[in-house]
């Protein structure tokens, strides 16, 4: 039977008086976890009885004996009502916002509005706040996330940033990444928000293969497309997509316009340029808008880059690879038992993405050591060259790529390489860490810095094997700025 005392003197006596019994259970204690020392020996006991605490504080928000609060939630533009009978003495201490609703209160009973999703979580809201623990789905993120914000629950508000940021590689029907995103501005949680959009940047070929594609908004959509470091097969993928997206979404012309110009046509070959003006009535609608840019594109296939340096800033990102997982630009590499010795790799990649250079390969050598001694250590030592590590049981995994050969059609080319880790994360396969380092940079300071590959359960490890994808960009730099 439900007691409601209204905040008179029995019900806060009551539950001061459960508080002095649990006090006094827990002596010593810290996170309900009793700590006996004896005189007669010198050593300690822990005895935690947290859980049951945690049980008879269900209990009393369960059968709501001594309660001296109603709650009454009204769920948003409907009927519905949903009635919690709660102690003050807990919402003060777990909450600001309700110690300043308490104390302005009228009555035994406050009256809160919720929209629908908040409101058919309440009630395991205020559960955490006498629990401390809470059970998540995908689908209850946002309005718990939503109730912590509103109501000052910091904890609760933080584990929830940390669960969503865990969770964003789950499966659910329509995809979840895309609203959290959208969540994550709208309140302005920046960790989130940068979180959802890297996660979304480094695994976007499977994204655009997705239903969640579709949800994306528009800004969220122009933010993805000036970005360089998108994982995913190659810009026509890309483009192809965005057609979709634009034929689905009908964005305003300023919209779309926008979108077109960001795709970075010199970065398609020729072939494929001729077969979108021809083919795609997206193309065929715009054309007006990106003319120059393909004009461009044309003009940066067929002449040299070196030539093509002399007149025009190839600096831009129209001639900056995104990150194309293609085998003309570079090759997966599965290490198996990674931490057992040194393993070394090769692989071609096309030199440039220039129609001029489509017929020349580099040859690339790769080497991964477990355990390598830092540079600054091994200069010391000329007898160790580049490709020589020097390993030690202190040392850090490593890895250096390297192009075989040289050749005179390097000139106004630098290479910048990028290595890609995959992991598996709720069953799927998603890009766990990107990193990137120049030509003359050897080493990558922070390269699985922070992977313990001696451990099989390891976050970088799939089934005992480390899954790398090797990628070389190369850029055109600019030289001699002529008369145009």
């Amino acid at each position: 039977m439900v007691n409601s005392f209204g905040g008179s003197v029995p019900a806060m006596i009551y539950l001061a008086n459960l508080c002095v019994v649990l006090c006094v259970q827990m002596v010593s204690v810290e996170g309900g976890a009793l700590k006996q020392e004896t005189v007669l020996e010198s050593s300690a006991a822990t005895l935690n009885h947290s859980m049951a605490l945690v049980q008879r504080m269900e209990a009393l928000l369960t059968h709501g004996n001594a309660s001296d609060v109603i709650l009454r939630v009204q769920t948003l533009n409907t009927d519905e009502v949903k009635v919690i009978h709660v102690h003050s003495l807990v919402l003060t201490l777990q909450s600001d916002m309700f110690d300043e609703l308490l104390q302005t209160r009228n009555s035994s009973t406050i009256v809160l509005r919720e929209p629908a999703n908040c409101a058919a979580v309440f009630d395991k809201f205020i559960r955490y706040l006498y629990c401390g623990d809470i059970t998540v789905r995908l689908s209850q993120a946002i309005p718990l996330h939503k109730l912590a914000s509103k109501y000052h629950v910091w904890d609760l508000q933080q584990g929830l940033t940390q669960y969503m940021t865990q969770h964003l590689s789950s499966d659910s029907p329509a995809g979840h990444v895309v609203g959290w995103y959208q969540y994550s501005v709208q309140i302005g949680d920046v960790t989130l928000q940068n979180n959802c959009l890297q996660y979304l940047s480094w695994n976007l070929s499977s994204v655009l293969q997705s239903a969640e594609w579709s949800s994306v908004g528009e800004e969220l959509l122009l933010s993805l497309l000036q970005r360089s470091d998108l994982v995913l097969q190659s810009e026509l993928e890309l483009y192809e997509a965005l057609e979709a997206w634009i034929n689905q979404n009908q964005p305003s012309n300023a919209t779309a316009e926008n979108a077109l110009k960001a795709i970075r046509y010199a970065m398609i070959s020729p072939q494929h340029l001729f077969h979108l003006q021809k083919k795609s009535a997206l193309m065929l609608k715009y054309y007006e808008s990106v003319r120059d840019l393909l004009f461009l594109a044309f003009q940066f296939h067929a002449a040299s880059p070196v030539q093509l340096a002399k007149y025009f800033d190839v600096n831009c990102s129209l001639f900056m690879p995104r990150n194309y997982l293609s085998p003309a630009w570079g090759s997966p590499w599965v290490i198996n038992n990674p931490t057992r010795d040194d393993r070394s790799f090769s692989f071609q990649t096309q030199l440039g993405p220039s129609g001029h250079d489509v017929s020349k390969r580099v040859m690339w050598n790769a080497l991964f050591s477990p355990r390598w001694l830092p540079l600054s250590v091994r200069s010391a030592f000329p007898e160790h060259g580049s490709m020589q590590p020097t390993r030690t049981d202190g040392g850090r995994p490593r890895i250096i790529v390297t192009p075989a050969t040289s050749s005179p059609d390097f000139a106004g080319v630098s290479f910048q390489k990028t290595v890609i880790v995959a992991a598996r994360k709720q069953g799927k396969v998603v890009v766990r860490h990107v990193y990137n380092f120049h030509q003359n940079t050897e080493e990558v300071g922070d390269f699985l810095l922070d992977a313990d590959l001696q451990r099989r359960a390891s976050e970088y490890l799939i089934d005992s094997s480390l899954y790398l994808h090797i990628i070389v960009k190369p850029l055109y730099h600019s030289l001699i700025v002529g008369k145009k």
